[in-house]
């Protein structure tokens, strides 16, 4: 069974529900055998490569939302994230576009299914936990180099033409399939899951999927 996921480094709920997915493949007993492909999305093109302020500011500024009302939203968000296990600190968090951390991740994927993951991962706890800049080259080399992607080829992929193209036919394909917000999570081709589900949720999809696999 295959699941494709489109999602975004700059969303939170997009961390969350990869962790919720992560966790409950490892309790689904067919787990080994469902292979994952990970998809790009952007939520905000228009998000600077650098911002000198806040998270809460920057969305203050670019939303038209009070601070006070953004800092009840994130206090909401990481309290879900908290469910799951996740530190999530918005006020270490460093604005960045996440573009370019999208092409490092086409470059993984090209490697293999399990770098990509793991480097996905990384980049959501280095954004969202860490105070990370997924914006900065030197920052993005780094977390692939630990994830097992070769620090060169790495550092290539950033402002690379082609993993920009692929980064952007994955944003055309969610757009011809409606996809609008993410995460997004298609089981075998044609089951759709939206949002950061609860965990029961992806349990039943898994199965659910699974089995009717079997039948046909």
């Amino acid at each position: 069974m295959r699941i494709d996921i489109w999602s975004d480094i700059a969303c939170p709920w997009c961390y969350l529900g990869l962790t919720r997915l992560d966790a409950a493949l490892a309790r689904f007993e067919h787990g080994e055998s469902v292979q994952v492909e990970l998809h790009s999305f952007q939520l905000d093109p228009s998000l600077p490569e650098s911002f000198a302020g806040t998270e809460a500011e920057y969305l203050a500024q670019s939303k038209g939302l009070d601070v006070e009302a953004v800092h009840r939203m994130t206090g909401q968000v990481a309290a879900a994230a908290a469910t799951a296990g996740l530190t999530l600190d918005f006020d270490r968090l460093v604005v960045a576009n996440s573009r370019r951390a999208h092409r490092l991740l086409q470059e993984a994927k090209a490697v293999s299914a399990d770098v990509a993951w793991r480097l996905e991962l990384a980049l959501f706890r280095a954004h969202f936990t860490d105070g990370g800049d997924i914006g900065d080259p030197d920052t993005l080399v780094e977390l692939a180099s630990a994830a097992g992607l070769d620090g060169a080829r790495a550092r290539a992929a950033l402002d690379s033409p082609e993993r920009d193209a692929a980064v952007a036919k994955d944003i055309d394909e969610a757009a011809r399939l409606g996809i609008r917000g993410v995460p997004f999570f298609v089981l075998a081709g044609k089951y759709g899951v939206s949002g950061a589900q609860p965990p029961e949720t992806f349990d039943q999809a898994l199965k659910q999927v699974w089995d009717e696999l079997q039948t046909v």
